[in-house]
């Protein structure tokens, strides 16, 4: 994996974003993407998405995600890092 084509996002999604299949729809979206990671609710409330992803790829994964439940979100805080490659798939963490 490239490092300089390859990004980690870190997101957290604040706003009613838990109790309304956020982390469903948000797998559902990720299967038609190149991208690996996680989605997980917080204890505050908060979704947290952890992402690895060619940039481009990575970009048009979070826009469809705000696409699609956009509604839901208030705030979104996101970090990139470098990808750290320890993800084969996307998934839900509970």
């Amino acid at each position: 994996m490239d490092s300089t084509t390859h990004q980690r996002s870190e997101v957290y999604y604040t706003g009613h974003v838990q109790g309304v299949g956020f982390r469903y729809t948000t797998q559902q979206i990720a299967q038609n993407f190149a991208v690996t990671g996680f989605v997980q609710n917080l204890a505050d409330g908060r979704v947290l998405l952890v992402v690895e992803a060619e940039v481009t790829e990575a970009k048009r994964f979070l826009a469809e995600i705000e696409r699609k439940l956009g509604e839901y979100i208030r705030d979104v805080r996101v970090a990139k890092l470098a990808s750290s490659g320890e993800f084969n798939r996307f998934s839900i963490r509970h």
